[in-house]
């Protein structure tokens, strides 16, 4: 039961004309009982209540180190929460004390008007029932990693992070940065004169190192003040930018030109010996920084679990610690790389030439990968098919085969005229509003009666948009099936594999018939999008929602990231 302040001391409080708040008005408290246990301390008209004085114990057991709970502000020396704590109490937690029989809470606070207010205890009943089910209860991937967290074993969670990354560096989110660092090996290779194992390894930790600690800024600031800096640079203006930097990088392949720090800036540098080694390290630096941020925002599970983590604790140092160990987990493969180029990396020649003109292209299809984005998919065919023919013809596509040439030189040739063809493809495909690469030709041969599942309609066909929480709200009370809220961005590069590979398949289309089908557009980045979000405390798309007929969230369900048809269908039949 709360303990109630001595009467007497309100008396004389009173007496003295000031309005305080009794005790159960001024403190008011709740526990909900789902996956988890959720105490809700409500706190009255200018009462806060102190951090330090928070507390739990189930049965005699003190769980408090297991508990997590928002950050409170600083307020006269000390740290304190207004308005209202949720303090969550993990089933990890729950489950070790199956046949415990109550939940004490304890804490303390104070009025601005001047009166603190003596400690006070609650006492909850452990709901028997309930609670002995929670252990057939399954957590959603990101929820299981942000109670990983909460664990505090920090040996095991920076080790299964670390597992993470590795696991993450096999997605589409590490992929654009390999040519972006092979070509950085490449060109170092050139203007050193030759590339040894060890050079190739250190320019790519640089590169690495960078990248992960653009990872780890951006996971903070997303946890502790819900601003996605990743997010907000997918702005046009930003990739337009950046993919000119690309463009660059790719003219300079070329040998149009070459890329330096201003002579004003090299001079400084070049006082020390080392100063042209210091140039090319902090050129890598920048680009690993920046890389992360701009060309992989992809949220997948354990990077949503680590900002859920950080948000609900306040605790940067071990989410961002974890954020970290697993960004470099992300990183070993272009460790590898680096590796294994500087190692093999020939001596700059005439072949080094043509090395560099690969990368070249590359570099420029990584910059119609970023222009993807935010320009219509028929244009982005389009400017594939243009950079696909340039390179054929380049190749010598049109030049005659002489009777001396060297074997490898037909090979060349052979790749040459494939490029032609598919690059033709991309193109009359594109002139007629197709919009995936794989099917180019798709709208020439499907029947206009079948254009409205075709990958270019999956949304406006298939989901019904809702663009804030008013709207998602009256299309959840009005819907008779399960719902399925799906969180999507034009940037999103996970979302248009979600969009062109599950959602896409027949099979899936016909569970949904079964579903109502509600989508987020987030693309905008707006207020209402980031409202949208943090209502379901996420931090960028994609990500989606599940309810079922009883207008319930179904919490386990929820998915954070890519899966593809055969798990997505597999994960609605354990769920509905």
């Amino acid at each position: 039961m709360i303990k109630r302040v001595v009467a007497s001391i309100l008396f004389i409080i009173s007496s003295l004309g000031a309005e305080f708040l009794e005790p159960q008005d001024a403190f008011k408290t709740s526990v909900k009982f789902d996956n988890n246990a959720t105490i809700i301390l409500t706190l009255g008209q200018d009462i806060y209540a102190y951090d330090d004085k928070l507390k739990v114990m189930i049965d005699k057991n003190d769980i408090t180190k297991e508990l997590v709970w928002a950050k409170p502000e600083f307020h006269h020396d000390t740290y304190v929460h207004f308005k209202e704590v949720k303090i969550v109490i993990p089933s990890s937690t729950l489950k070790k004390y199956i046949d415990a029989k109550k939940i004490v809470f304890y804490f303390q606070g104070c009025s601005e008007l001047g009166i603190c207010y003596q400690p006070m205890d609650v006492e909850f009943t452990m709901p028997t029932i309930k609670h002995k089910t929670i252990e057939k209860i399954e957590l959603n991937e990101s929820d299981s990693i942000s109670q990983t967290l909460a664990s505090g074993n920090i040996i095991l969670i920076l080790a299964t992070f670390f597992g993470f990354g590795l696991l993450l560096s096999l997605t589409p989110c590490i992929f654009p940065m390999i040519p972006i660092l092979s070509s950085i090996i490449v060109s170092a290779s050139k203007s050193e004169g030759g590339m040894s194992a060890s050079r190739g390894f250190f320019l790519s930790l640089v590169y690495v190192l960078s990248m992960s600690i653009a990872y780890t800024f951006a996971g903070v600031i997303a946890g502790l003040f819900g601003a996605n800096l990743q997010v907000a640079l997918q702005n046009p203006y930003v990739l337009i930018a950046f993919s000119g930097v690309f463009v660059a990088l790719a003219l300079s392949m070329f040998g149009y030109f070459s890329i330096e720090l201003p002579q004003s800036l090299q001079n400084r540098i070049n006082k020390t010996t080392e100063g042209r080694e210091k140039q090319g390290i902090l050129g890598v630096a920048i680009m690993g920084f920046f890389s992360a941020l701009i060309v992989g925002p992809c949220v997948a599970p354990p990077l949503a679990g680590a900002l859920v983590y950080i948000g609900q604790s306040g605790d940067a140092l071990l989410g961002g610690s974890a954020l970290f160990v697993m960004s470099i987990g992300m990183g070993v493969p272009l460790l590898l790389i680096g590796l294994g180029a500087g190692k093999f990396m020939p001596k700059p020649s005439g072949w080094m030439n043509r090395v560099s003109q690969t990368f070249g292209v590359i570099m420029l299809g990584v910059a119609i990968w970023m222009l993807e984005r935010i320009i219509p998919a028929e244009v982005t065919l389009v400017l594939w098919s243009i950079l696909l023919i340039g390179s054929a013809v380049y190749m010598g596509l049109f030049e005659p085969i002489k009777d001396n040439v060297r074997e490898e030189f037909k090979i060349f040739k052979v790749v040459a005229v494939l490029f032609f063809i598919y690059g033709s493809m991309l193109f009359v495909g594109g002139v007629n509003g197709a919009t995936n690469p794989l099917k180019p030709l798709h709208n020439l041969f499907v029947p206009s009666i079948t254009d409205s599942i075709n990958l270019a309609s999956t949304n406006s066909s298939l989901f019904k948009r809702v663009k804030n929480i008013q709207e998602l709200d009256t299309a959840i009370k009005a819907s008779k099936k399960p719902i399925i809220l799906d969180f999507y961005a034009d940037w999103c590069m996970s979302c248009k594999e979600l969009e062109h590979n599950t959602f896409s398949d027949l099979r899936v289309r016909e569970e949904f018939k079964n579903f109502t089908l509600l989508q987020a557009d987030v693309t905008a980045n707006s207020d209402e999008d980031k409202a949208l979000l943090k209502r379901f405390n996420l931090f960028g798309p994609p990500g989606i929602i599940f309810w079922n007929t009883d207008k319930n969230e179904v919490r386990a369900a929820r998915l954070i990231g890519y899966k593809n048809a055969d798990e997505f269908l597999d994960h609605l039949k354990k769920f509905f």
